[in-house]
Order: structure tokens, then C-alpha cells, then sequence
């Protein structure tokens, strides 16, 4: 039905045009409106041209200037779509089938995205509602600058003014006016520049949606798990789309994007109150007749400022970018050039550094009772975790889960905390024992489930009786690795681990990939429709790496290069999330650190490559609009201005149709910032940087005063830990994880300290301070004293290290400031480990050798997202 919309609109034809060197075109100005005759608009970069047909004004020619030649854009057409309804669009859910059937998805015990799924498989995101006015425009005229074309109808009159961007030369900018003339529905369609053929498509993107270089006919992997191009023309809503860019890459080179005016989507915090779920904008890879061409929508039938009176008038303004260049090109110009990404790091401000908030959250998880720490007597021993208030299948309000154990190991070897080594570690540990079946069999080695049920008895995975490999990896392998690292002696776990690496063998598949899951009882797999596209591989290499035998380093290869073929070569990933369904999330971003670290270990090229990659892929799941500003915004009372409370720079938990990011918006727990820093380190991709530095600045209004816990959702804003008490060890493994990545990064490597494994689940942040590290080049364990070190400023973020035997500690002090930094620090020797001094011998800045008073405080000017360290003496 799609393909046949557009059938008597096609012609192409060619015109010739005398032009004047320079950027922008010839400006002919006549009197009057032109019927016929040729029309161009030509820069640099860009030549359109248009001729008059039987039909009207069409595209003719689309030439895209690259360094050393012109290359002509396949298909040029120029139609025109608005499309209108009577009345209010019908809401009734479309039906699909497959193989004849008919598709019942998402199964009903997923609660969360079934709700998601009846939204957006209605007519008007079909794009199946109402009725489509088509048409090559009657009239043309130039203007002073550009072209205006005009069209008059039964329903609605309709202009369109089109310029060359004076800045950027491979871009159009136009205008439409709609003008109704009868009382209805209005939503207007970007024009089809280009119908592009399906057999010149390079690569699709609509970032947070999906992606791929190919249609799919497999309409659920497509519009649910973004594995591949809708072959429908469907909508998207803004909420969900990361970044406002649907664009197309075409197999000659050229790259096609259509971008929308800032302001054009929805605010999702319009004054006092959440408006993340207006529809203003809708997107689309294909145009009303299925074909291919990035398309906008504004505004979107039946949504808000689409019903118009007979009079009223709307106007949709946006840009076509065309170049020779790739898709993360093109995606990289709608982010900085369009949308000012970069831009926001001038507002940012804190009220509290990120050391601080470590600090801050230390004494949470050593409250029992705010933490909600629990013990449970089970199998003969004491197992802890936190109490977990969140979804479980089956729970009753007695779920526990312990999540970041790197960042319980860690936190408790930088502080020495009596409370944790004593009362907490051991009982996690125990939990984690407990939590690995031993009975012989399919499932020995595996772990048992996420979560404890203490009515129950028993644990159990998040959304059903089944396991998963990809579990095992999380909840045996990089856990216990973690815990290995801090204590290399525990024989127990080292059993365990080994466990966990031989059933992960012995589930590889033969091609290297595994079983998404089993289920529990019949040992068959209740996913078949869908691949492990998630980093399975990395429990192997934690093998490897603790155990030292060769067999895993093997397996984790071959398990990489299964990954690499069938998700990074295609743009195809799948989440961890079962409560989602597995649509694809942050497992993403923890591809790339774990391909990354499978080079650290097998010097390969090819994932060191598969990781960047990976990378830039995750770079579609960050929010990057609407642009922050200074704008008053009311939040339960209290006043703040619009940056502060922005999603910009957020990623999401899940995006696409039926991820959490369309009820709940982004997360605050950005475990992406370290690895983003890294990838920054060995691409020099200032975006990389920009977004870290986005994700994890500034976030104050999301931080509980009471708790200094971020909320996990955006919408929550600072409501706290709430039903997730837990996320607070995340939240200091990810805040270390970044701080020490910036300083590895602004010291050129000469600050370094190891890294341990991946934490499950939430992304790729890692663990320190099993090991010493550097401080230029001086040996160096890492250090958290609270109050060793004071300042006046929160832009300053620190950490510390220390060497006992050379009676040497380490204040690294980081601007997270885009100005001049200049404040004070305190230094408290009393607060160095083991010393018990009331005076230090003698302090310096490294590098510079520049002597300090030992008694401060101490002035100190860092330039912006500079780095400085003091070399204490004691």
C-alpha cells in the first residue's frame, strides 16, 4: 500500500542555469510568481536545482560538493506532503501479523512496556491517520535570499521559503506557513528531497530509536528492539529521540540528514510542571509513501497546535544537511553546530563537588537503617544486601539485591571503613556465594537470580524463571572477579569463578555467540526470536585475567568476534533489562569498555577498533535537546533554572518505543562518563568529552539533600534513592570511575591507577585500588580521608593517594570549572592513615617543584578543566 502512495508524483528531468562563483546562488529576482522556467539555489557545498513539470515546481538535481568533486544525489523530487484529518485521528491499536498469525507482543507479564507498545502502534504514529495532501508547489518567485514556493488547495493554502545557510554550506534552511481554509486537523511533512532507493542505502539512524543498513521485515525487531529500519513509515516521538536528526547514508558517500529548528520538540519541563510526553514533533526515516527519506512532522496530527480554524495559520522550520560524509559526521553537526551541545558546559555551575558526593553517600551506605541494609539467615548463613522495593516477578515487598560489588570492595580498601570491612563485606560475599547454584547439572556454575526473596526463601531472576548466560557473566563472573581482586586468597570464590567460566563454555555456541536465556524447568530457550547481542564474552576474559588459563582468553575472543560481526557491524544490540524486555540499554556502552579491555589483554587491533565504534553508537543514547537556558522553572516549590534540571548530556535507561526513557526520561547513574573520557583519550573526539562532562556536572537538582543520592529517573528529580537504595554504590563506583579517568587523561597517562572488571549492570564503570598505581611515575595507592582535604570551592574535585613507605601522599586536584579556577585547600595531616602528625615536613606542586607553606591554607589557580597536584611530605 506505502509504495504505491507516490507512484504518479515521480519525474526527474535536468535544466541548465548560468550561476556566479561564490557561496550562494544567483538571486534573478523577477516580479511576480514564476510558472516555469529553472530555479537554484547553489553554495560551496550544494547545488539544488529545480524545474517546472507537468505536476509543478520538482527537484531536479541534487550536486554535494566534496573536497575534489561534485557528486549527484540519486532521486531527486521535491514533494510536497500535509497531511489532514476532520476530526480527531482514530486511536485504535494496529494489529500485526507474521507467518499468517497474528503477533501478541510484548507478552503480558511485561507490564512496563506493554503499556508503551498499545501507544505506539496508533494510526497517527503508523502514519496511517488521515489523509495525505500531495503535491509539487504551482508557483515560485525568488526572494532576496532564497526561493519561495507556494501552493494553493481546498483545505489549506501553504508557502515554503528555502535559503542556503550562510554558516554552514551544506545546509538548506526552509520555512513552511500553512494557511487553513477549512476547520480541521494540520500536520506538515518536511519535503521529500530525495526518495532515496533502498538499494543506495549505506546506513539509517534515527537516533534512540533505531538504526541499521537495511530495512526489516521483522516489524517487532525493528520498531521495538531498533535492530534495523522499520519498512513502514512509521513516527517517533520526540521524548525518546536522543537527538533530533533522523538522517540517511547513502552507498556514493552523501550522508542526508532533516533537523529541526531548536524549539521545534517538546519541553519536558514546560514552567512547573512534566511535560516530557508532548508531542510536538514527529520523525521518520521513510516519507508518507514509504519511501526512503529522512522526514519531520510538525505539528503532529491531533497532538497539540495541529486543530485549526478556517484562518489560522503555522509555520515549521528546520534544515536539510547534505555532505559527503559519513552518518557520525552528520549526527556530530546536528549535536554541536545546530543544538550548541557544547554550549551547555558554559552554564554548568555545582554545590557540591563529585568527591564530595562520595563522601556524602559513604556515611548513607553505613546507615542500616537509611540505606535499608538487611541480613537474612539462609542455607546456614548470613547473607546482606539492600532491600529492593523495584519490580521483581513474584516479590512482596522483600526483595534484596546488592549491585556495584567493585564499589563496596573499593570504597572499603580506600577508607578503611571499620563498618563496611566488618559488617557488610562479609555478608555480601556470603550473598554471593549463595546466589551461584551448585547443584550439578545445566545450570551449576550459573547465577541463581539477581534478587533474594526473604518470605520466599529463594533467589530469582528479575522477570521470570529462566537464566540467562549473559547472568552468569554480571552475577558469578565480573562480581567475584571484582572481589578477587581485593582479596586473591579466597580459595572459595576462586572455585566459584572457575564454576562460572566452564558453564560459560559450555554454553558458547559453536559461531562463539550464547543463548539469550533457559528456562529454569524445561531447559529449552524462551527467546528464540531473539541473538545475545551483549557482552557475554567478558565473563571469559575475567576468567583469564584471575585464573591466567589460556582456554578463556580463547573463548572470549572467539565470543568478541561473534559480537563484532553480528551486533557491531550492524548497529545491533540488545539490553539487559528483563523487566524491559531486553530492548537494548547501557549494555551497550559496556560492549565498548569490555572490547576495550579484551585489547588491553590480547593486543588486537580489531577490538580496540570494535570498541570506538561501539562508542559512537552509544553516543545516539544522550540526550542533546531541547538547549538549555537560564529560564525560571518551578520544581515541587523551589525555583531553578532550566539547565539545571535539563536532560541534555543524559542517557538513556532504554530508549526507543518501548524503553523507560518515554514514560520516565533519562538517568542520572552515568556509568558512560569514564569510558566516554577514555575514548576521548585515544580518538581526541571533543564530543566524547563534552558529553562525559555533561552527563555528570552541575546534576544538583537531582541530588537528595537528605541522602545525597541522585534519583535514578529524570522525572523524579531529587526524590532520592527511593525504592532503589542500592544505586547508591553504583553511583560512587561511577563518580570514581570519571574522576580518575579525567585525571589519567588531563595528566597525558602519567597519573594511572589499574582498573578492575565491569560492574553489572547499569554501565561500564570500573573498580581501583586493588593495586597501587603512578602519580608521575612515584608509586601511589589511592586515598578517601574525609576532611584530609578542604576547599572552598565545589568546582573542585579531588583524589587522593598515598605512599607509606616513602611517607608520601597525593592531593590531585581537578577543575570542573570552564573558567579559571582559583580557590583554597585545607589539608589536615592529622587525616593521613597511620600517621597521627600534627605537622607535614613539607609540600610542593609536582612538576613545577614550587614550594608551599606547610601549615596553608593553600591558594590554588587551575586553569579551566585544568589539573594540579601537590606532593605532600610527611
Amino acid at each position: 500500500m506505502f509504495k504505491n502512495r507516490y507512484k504518479s508524483f515521480i519525474q526527474k528531468k535536468t535544466l541548465q542555469i548560468l550561476l556566479l562563483p561564490g557561496l550562494f546562488m544567483v538571486l534573478l529576482v523577477h516580479s511576480g510568481w514564476q510558472k516555469d522556467g529553472p530555479a537554484v539555489l547553489k553554495s560551496a557545498g550544494l547545488n539544488l536545482q529545480w524545474e517546472r513539470g507537468a505536476k509543478g515546481w520538482h527537484l531536479a538535481k541534487i550536486g554535494v560538493k566534496s573536497k575534489t568533486q561534485w557528486t549527484n544525489m540519486p532521486a531527486p523530487d521535491g514533494l510536497y506532503t500535509v497531511l489532514y484529518s476532520a476530526g480527531a485521528p482514530d486511536t485504535t491499536q494496529a494489529v500485526f501479523y507474521q507467518n499468517g498469525k497474528k503477533i501478541h507482543f510484548p507478552e503480558p507479564v511485561y507490564r512496563y512496556p506493554t503499556t508503551q507498545w498499545k501507544e505506539v502502534t496508533k494510526p497517527v504514529q503508523m502514519n496511517t491517520a488521515g489523509e495525505a495532501w500531495n503535491f509539487y508547489p504551482s508557483d515560485m518567485v525568488y526572494e532576496k535570499e532564497g526561493l519561495t514556493f507556494r501552493e494553493e488547495g481546498e483545505r489549506a493554502d501553504l508557502k515554503s521559503f528555502w535559503k542556503i545557510d550562510p554558516q554552514y554550506a551544506g545546509d538548506v534552511l526552509v520555512k513552511i506557513v500553512l494557511k487553513a481554509k477549512k476547520e480541521g486537523y494540520f500536520s506538515i511533512a518536511s519535503p521529500t528531497v530525495s526518495a532515496i532507493p533502498e538499494a543506495g542505502l549505506a546506513w539509517g539512524l534515527l537516533p534512540g530509536y533505531f538504526q541499521g543498513a537495511a530495512l526489516e521485515k521483522d516489524f517487532i525487531k525493528a520498531y521495538a528492539y531498533g535492530q534495523g529500519i522499520p519498512d513502514k513509515p512509521v513516527l517517533v516521538r520526540e521524548r525518546a529521540a536522543s537527538t533530533l536528526s533522523p538522517l540517511i547514508s547513502l552507498k556514493n558517500g552523501i550522508t542526508m540528514a532533516v533537523i529541526p529548528e531548536p524549539g521545534t520538540g517538546r519541553d519536558p519541563w514546560a514552567k512547573d510542571r512534566n511535560t516530557h510526553k508532548d508531542w510536538l514533533l514527529g520523525l521518520s526515516l521513510m516519507n508518507w509513501g514509504a519511501q526512503l527519506s529522512p522526514t519531520l512532522y510538525h505539528p503532529v496530527l491531533g497532538e497539540k497546535g495541529s486543530f485549526l480554524k478556517a484562518g489560522d495559520s503555522i509555520s515549521f522550520s528546520f534544515r536539510y544537511t547534505i555532505r559527503t560524509e559519513g552518518w557520525y559526521e552528520v549526527f556530530k553537526h546536528a549535536v554541536n553546530d545546530v543544538y550548541r551541545f557544547k554550549d551547555f558546559l558554559t552554564l554548568k555551575t555545582t554545590q557540591q563537588s563529585l568527591t564530595e558526593r562520595v563522601l556524602a553517600m559513604h556515611k548513607y551506605v553505613t546507615d542500616s537503617a537509611s540505606s535499608m541494609w538487611r541480613t537474612e539467615s539462609y542455607e546456614g548463613l548470613t547473607i546482606g544486601a539492600q532491600a529492593y522495593l523495584g519490580g521483581v516477578l513474584g516479590a512482596d515487598k522483600d526483595a534484596m539485591k546488592n549491585s556495584d560489588y567493585g564499589a563496596m570492595w573499593m570504597l572499603s580498601a580506600l577508607m578503611n571503613d571499620s563498618v563496611l570491612l566488618k559488617q557488610r563485606l562479609p555478608f555480601a560475599r556470603n550473598f554471593k556465594l549463595l546466589q551461584q547454584q551448585q547443584e550439578p547439572g545445566f545450570f551449576q556454575g550459573a547465577a541463581v537470580g539477581q534478587y533474594f526473596l526473604s518470605k520466599k526463601k529463594k533467589f530469582t531472576e528479575e522477570w521470570g524463571p529462566y537464566v540467562e548466560p549473559i547472568g552468569l557473566t554480571y552475577y558469578t563472573m565480573m562480581d567475584i572477579g571484582n572481589i578477587l581482586l581485593f582479596e586473591p586468597t579466597d580459595a572459595q570464590l576462586r572455585t566459584r569463578l572457575r564454576q562460572g567460566a566452564e558453564r560459560l563454555l559450555q554454553w558458547q555456541q559453536p559461531g562463539g555467540g550464547w543463548a539469550v536465556a533457559y528456562d529454569r524447568a524445561s531447559e529449552r530457550q524462551p527467546f528464540t526470536e531473539l541473538e545475545d547481542l551483549r557482552p557475554t564474552f567478558y565473563g571469559l576474559l575475567v576468567a583469564y585475567r584471575i585464573l591466567g588459563e589460556q582456554k578463556y582468553l580463547d573463548a572470549a575472543c572467539k565470543g568478541a568476534d561473534w559480537y563484532i560481526k553480528n551486533a557491531v557491524e550492524k548497529g545491533h544490540f540488545l539490553g539487559v533489562c528483563g523487566d524491559s524486555r531486553f530492548v537494548p540499554d547501557f549494555a551497550t556502552a559496556q560492549s565498548a569498555q569490555a572490547l576495550m579491555d579484551l585489547y588491553a589483554l590480547s593486543k588486537k587491533e580489531k577490538y580496540l577498533q570494535a570498541a570506538i565504534q561501539t562508542a559512537r553508537f552509544y553516543t545516539t543514547s544522550v540526550y542533546t535537546h531541547p538547549i538549555p537556558n537560564r529560564e525560571i522553572k518551578t520544581v515541587k516549590g523551589r525555583r531553578w533554572e532550566d539547565w539545571q534540571i535539563s536532560q541534555v548530556g543524559l542517557s538513556f535507561e532504554h530508549g526507543g518505543n518501548i524503553g523507560s526513557a518515554n514514560a520516565l526520561g533519562p538517568i542520572l547513574l552515568a556509568s558512560h562518563a569514564g569510558l566516554f573520557v577514555r575514548i576521548f583519550q585515544l580518538t581526541k573526539d571533543s564530543m566524547y568529552l563534552d558529553m562525559a562532562r555533561a552527563a555528570v556536572l552541575g546534576r544538583d537538582a537531582f541530588v537528595d539533600p537528605k541522602t545525597n543520592v541522585a534519583s535514578y529517573y529524570w522525572q523524579a528529580m531529587n526524590a532520592g534513592p527511593g525504592s532503589f537504595p542500592h544505586h547508591a554504590w553504583w553511583q560512587i563506583g561511577w563518580i570514581t570511575d570519571y574522576l580518575l579517568a579525567e585525571a589519567e587523561m588531563r595528566s597525558q597517562g602519567a597519573i594511572r591507577f589499574p582498573r578492575g572488571f565491569i560492574t553489572p549492570k547499569v554501565g561500564p564503570h570500573e573498580s581501583y585500588g586493588f593495586a597501587p598505581g603512578k602519580v608521575y611515575g612515584v608509586p601511589a595507592s589511592l586515598l578517601l580521608s574525609d576532611g584530609m582535604l578542604k576547599t572552598d570551592s565545589p568546582d573542585l574535585d579531588y583524589v587522593e593517594a598515598i605512599n607509606p613507605d616513602r611517607k608520601k601522599c597525593f592531593l590531585i586536584l581537578m577543575s570542573s570549572s570552564d573558567k579559571v579556577l582559583k580557590t583554597r585547600v585545607y589539608f589536615d595531616p592529622e587525616k593521613i592513615p597511620g600517621s597521627g602528625l600534627k605537622e607535614i615536613k613539607s609540600a610542593a606542586w609536582m612538576k613545577s617543584g614550587e614550594q608551599l607553606s606547610v601549615r596553608g591554607p593553600w591558594a590554588v589557580e587551575i586553569e579551566p578543566y585544568g589539573l594540579k597536584v601537590i606532593e605532600i611530605n610527611y
